[in-house]
């Protein structure tokens, strides 16, 4: 089909329906704007063989049901598909917040998104692919075929809307009669998950850091305080090593001092029944006598700028310089680093920081180049590589978890959601840090984590630095037995699981599924958040603190579901349900996957599928209609790749009901690999939670006579009086907020949220009591989002950049107040040395809820002759940082003094601005793209220099192509000195200057405790609030590209020494508006 379907609207713009070819298979289509856009695609990344998708099919004459619409703009295509009213679209990769996407807005740039929330769009993986499930249950998959920044709009209903630079394909896979068939052929297109070893499967732990190989073998074997994972009983199979065990965070060495021996480490750890990871980044450290540094310049591998030199960034070593793995020769020399690395024992690779920042396909082919690598090393075993980063396809190579998250119930929740959406977009293998990266859990939350995440694909406990210990054991008894039975559960379905697992990679069947799956059609299901499937396997859990999930109504599809247990229920597990129609093999509780014979006894949990075997009471009865059920079961060596040769066994069972006999028996095998013997062990489930036991020989046929109806109707009785003595009887897990934490902490080190009119905020108090996350609602748009131990709302007390206040323990002096008309407030201090005491106040007022302030002021408390002397300067260093989602459409845009206008963007550099010049008490971060901006207000006379400073932070690779992104930086100082003295004669109290007062607002005192003597530093006050509209064009024409703005704040006024006036007060405010 030469040239497009559609008009021209001027000389740059052109619209229309795209036109299309079948590829691949029946039912999917390449649909592009035009002849020229489809020649001028770039090749496909995403696809396994890229040949496919740019070779038509032969003598297939469907239509689509669905054509897409096009509008191509400045540069953009702008791509429209409409579905009939109540399609529900889920997918869009590794994204927070709901199940059910519509309303959402998500942008594939990959990103540093720690602590993200629900709010937040985009993470650090990219998959511009959506499952949209129509009404009837059937389904389309729709792909942006595309490694450039692309924006996936579902805010309008039944309507999806991706924007990206010209031109990109859209594939299109269905509609087919459900959506695992849509999931089928979208593997078939960009390939299935590599099959795990079955150890990968098992129990992980993991730590940044455990910091030496005795605090290693401490943990696997003798830990002092907690004992161990095998003498507590608790399964694990994995120990994981973060960055501290190399030798300066130089990849591919060893710290000699506390890592001396990796090999007799590794060793004595597969001794006792566990495999050793280690971290790789990406960042080289660039230093000559680098082995690894002077191979790669060697090569000439690094990623390069504008003029042709190695691009360097700091990372954890310092200046790195970074492996540009879209070169073939680049991912050779990664690969064989990795071989020789893994001589040293390593079963498995941790690839982290592999954003970095915004490059698309970059962590891909970096797990790429891991996974090719370990190859290399050993032949008979398969790779197991873990990545941060991704993309469409990046499941061939590596698994991934959901990055930093924070331990919060918030964040639990989300967990199930966020495992869904990854295996929907064609990644099964995939799970949270177990009880949340950043912040201490609590024993209740750790404990509900736990049953939940035994049961996700991917199962490892995680936490950073400077939080508590979250081993299993390390919340108190009561937890400590909830993880024990959540992963001996787990152990005992590993079968199941590594049966799913085979069925992905060779089939591309999903692992984890929303519970909608069992009936695509219920509608009411499809926005259901606390349960999930495992195969026939339903996993339904109490995600919220104050949920008692044996006290809700528990939602189940359509049909007979089974509930069962191993006689484990407790409060803080999970409920399990069997769909009738099913069968699933269950092992023995191992403590490691090692532990396993081929002899062991092989158990089958059975449920029947006929409706008539549910009597009026809600249990089978033999006088009903005979039943039917089916399931298998996947063998071979866990490990290697003897199963692609026909070393295997793949068995399929069934089970049939003829009058008051069961028969359970073998219906078909592959595989040339020999059945065990091994004695069977069926475990026919009758409802809730009874079952009747019977033995035999696995392959042999097994007839299990039927009870009576009343003998059914006496075990059902008994199986629900043990089930509420288990549930009455179980040892709950304090509901505490509190947890001891390093050096006598007593904060959970969860962050504080406000949420109060426009505004949601995150605050942490024990370090620096930084805002970490800055949501604004009506927009959905999070203009500050940060790490706890980094940038976000910073303040500092001095004029060096990160000094004292920066990361110094608050302490949370009030919360929750109504004072001078906050709505809800929080107040913080932190003592910074000197006497001086760092308070701000975060609220939102209740006369204007558009708007959030920050006051924030430095008082003396104990200044005196050993606190720094005479005339001691002050200074209060404001640093927020904020993100931008469209970098180059971004700028800081304000009138000076004089009246001037000025516009600043990226490329500008850095710029200062004093005397007239400087801002005349407002300067706007405007989002040209969203149509947005943050504007700040401040009062003139407080403020001596303001700089703006656009630093590279990283070289992106999207579209394999070199661009450059930015840093912003806002500088305003504010100095004040302090004498030890009383004021000299003649002083007297200084009136403060007047307070700036956005519309409306009256003028009111601070309310701000914790008044004292000479200390004369301004208040700066930080306002966020009302929108107003300025551009009327919402297209994104954002190239790819990408920034972080930091605004730091100083603000410089003369001294005064007046001893009975403690402050000078003044503001600056931020004011959110549409532009």
């Amino acid at each position: 089909m030469a040239g497009y379907e559609g008009t021209s609207l001027n000389s740059e713009a052109r619209s229309g329906k795209m036109i299309y070819e079948p590829i691949l298979e029946e039912g999917v289509f390449r649909f592009d704007c035009s002849a020229d856009d489809r020649n001028a695609a770039f090749p496909s990344i995403s696809f396994e063989n890229s040949k496919v998708r740019d070779t038509p099919l032969v003598n297939v004459h469907k239509v689509p049901t669905y054509i897409p619409s096009f509008e191509c703009v400045l540069g953009q295509q702008i791509v429209n598909i409409e579905f009939p009213p109540n399609t529900a679209f889920y997918g869009t990769g590794e994204v927070s917040g709901q199940l059910e996407r519509t309303g959402k807005r998500i942008f594939t740039w990959n990103t540093d998104a720690w602590g993200y929330g629900p709010g937040t769009t985009s993470l650090y993986q990219s998959h511009p692919w959506v499952l949209a499930v129509l009404p009837n249950g059937e389904a389309v998959g729709v792909l942006a075929d595309t490694t450039r920044r692309c924006e996936i709009d579902l805010r309008k209903e039944s309507n999806i809307k991706l924007i990206s630079s010209s031109a990109y394909p859209v594939i299109t896979f269905g509609p087919f009669a459900s959506p695992t068939d849509v999931l089928v052929s979208f593997a078939r297109a960009v390939g299935t998950v590599f099959m795990p070893p079955k150890w990968s499967l098992g129990y992980q732990q993991c730590r940044w850091s455990y910091d030496s190989d005795a605090r290693v073998r401490e943990i696997a074997r003798t830990f002092q305080i907690a004992r161990t994972f095998r003498e507590k009983g608790i399964p694990c199979d994995v120990i994981w090593m973060d960055i501290d065990y190399m030798d300066g965070f130089r990849c591919f060495t060893f710290d000699q001092e506390r890592f001396p021996d990796p090999k007799s480490l590794v060793d004595d750890l597969h001794q006792n029944g566990f495999k050793a990871i280690w971290m790789l980044d990406p960042g080289i450290k660039k230093e000559e006598g680098y082995f690894v540094y002077d191979s790669g310049s060697k090569k000439d591998i690094w990623i390069q700028t504008a003029d042709g030199k190695p691009f360097v960034g700091d990372v954890w070593p310092g200046p790195c310089v970074f492996p540009d793995f879209t070169q073939s020769s680049a991912r050779s020399w990664w690969a064989n680093l990795v071989k020789d690395f893994i001589t040293n024992g390593v079963d498995g690779i941790w690839n982290d920081m592999n954003e970095p920042a915004v490059f698309k396909v970059y962590g891909m082919l970096m797990a790429r180049s891991t996974y090719e690598g370990m190859k290399l090393a050993n032949g008979q075993k398969r790779p197991f590589v873990l990545t941060r980063a991704g993309f469409v396809g990046s499941q061939r190579y590596a698994a991934t978890w959901t990055g930093d998250n924070l331990s919060t119930w918030e964040h639990l929740h989300m967990s199930i959601s966020m495992v869904v959406q990854l295996g929907l977009s064609g990644q099964p293998l995939s799970g949270p840090d177990i009880g949340g990266f950043a912040g201490n859990a609590t024993p209740k939350l750790f404990g509900r984590w736990m049953g939940l995440g035994a049961m996700f694909p991917f199962c490892r406990g995680h936490s950073e630095t400077d939080t508590i210990d979250h081993e299993p054991w390390s919340f108190g008894e009561e937890c400590e037995e909830v993880c024990r039975l959540a992963l001996r559960r787990r152990y005992r379905l590993l079968s199941h699981l590594y049966t799913l697992f085979y069925m992905a990679h060779t089939r591309g069947i999903p692992v984890a599924t929303p519970t909608f799956f069992a009936d695509p059609k219920d509608l009411e299901l499809r926005t259901h958040e606390n349960s999930f499937l495992l195969g026939p396997l339903l996993v339904y859990g109490s995600t919220g603190r104050d949920q008692e999930l044996y006290q809700m109504q528990h939602k189940l599809p359509k049909g007979i579901w089974f509930s069962f247990d191993f006689e484990d229920t407790h409060p803080d597990l999970p409920a399990l349900y069997l769909q009738g129609g099913s069968i699933i093999p269950v092992a023995p509780p191992y403590q490691h996957v090692g532990e396993a014979n081929e002899t062991d006894d092989l158990s089958l949990l059975v449920a029947l599928d006929r409706h008539g075997i549910l009597s009026a009471f809600g249990f089978w009865s033999c006088l009903m209609e005979a039943g039917k059920a089916e399931g298998f079961l996947f063998e071979d060596d866990g490990d290697g790749y003897e199963y692609t040769r026909g070393s295997y066994l793949l068995t399929t069972y069934i089970a049939e009901q003829q009058s008051s006999v069961v028969t359970v028996k073998v219906l078909k095998t592959e595989g040339s690999w020999k059945r065990p013997n091994r004695r069977l062990h069926v475990q026919l489930l009758l409802g809730k939670g009874a079952m009747i036991d019977a033995w035999g020989t696995d392959g042999e046929i097994l007839q299990i006579p039927m009870p009576s109806e009343s003998e059914v109707s006496d075990l059902v009785l008994a199986s629900e009086k043990k089930f509420r003595i288990r549930l009455e009887s179980a040892k709950r897990i304090p509901d505490v907020d509190n947890v001891s934490g390093h050096k006598g902490t007593e904060l959970s080190r969860t962050p504080v949220e406000l949420k109060s009119g426009d505004w949601v905020l995150k605050v942490v108090p024990w370090i620096g009591g930084r805002v970490i996350s800055m949501e604004h609602l009506p927009s959905g748009t999070q203009w500050l989002h940060s790490r706890v131990d980094v940038n976000g709302y910073e303040e500092y007390s001095g004029v060096e950049y990160r000094s004292a206040g920066c990361s110094e323990e608050y302490s949370v002096v009030e919360r929750d107040l109504e004072l001078a008309g906050e709505v809800e407030s929080l107040q913080l201090e932190g003592d910074i040395g000197g006497g001086l005491i760092l308070e701000r106040q975060i609220y939102i007022p209740k006369e204007n809820t558009k708007v959030l302030r920050i006051d924030s002021g430095i008082v003396a408390r104990k200044v005196g002759a050993g606190s720094g002397g005479f005339s001691r300067l002050v200074c209060l260093r404001v640093h927020p940082m904020f993100s931008l989602q469209h970098p180059t459409e971004s700028y800081v845009s304000f009138t000076a003094i004089d009246g001037s206008k000025n516009e600043v963007w990226p490329e500008s550099g850095e710029q200062v601005f004093e005397g007239d010049l400087l801002p005349n008490g407002e300067w706007s971060l405007v989002n040209k793209s969203l149509g947005l901006a943050l504007v700040n207000r401040f009062n003139v006379t407080q403020v001596h220099k303001c700089a703006i400073h656009w630093g590279t932070v990283m070289l992106e690779l999207d579209d394999l192509q070199q661009f450059y992104s930015y840093n912003f930086a806002f500088f305003f100082l504010l100095e004040r000195a302090i004498s030890d003295n009383p004021s000299p004669s003649g002083g007297g109290a200084r009136p403060p200057p007047p307070r700036l007062l956005l519309p409306g607002e009256s003028q009111s005192p601070l309310s701000l405790r914790g008044r004292k003597r000479n200390l004369f530093v301004r208040f700066v006050r930080t306002v966020f609030g009302a929108p107003r509209d300025i551009f009327d064009q919402s297209h994104d024409f954002v190239a790819p590209r990408a920034c972080s703005c930091h605004v730091h704040g100083f603000d410089d006024a003369s001294c005064s020494s007046d001893a009975d006036f403690d402050r000078v007060f003044g503001r600056r405010v931020f004011a959110f508006v549409q532009v």
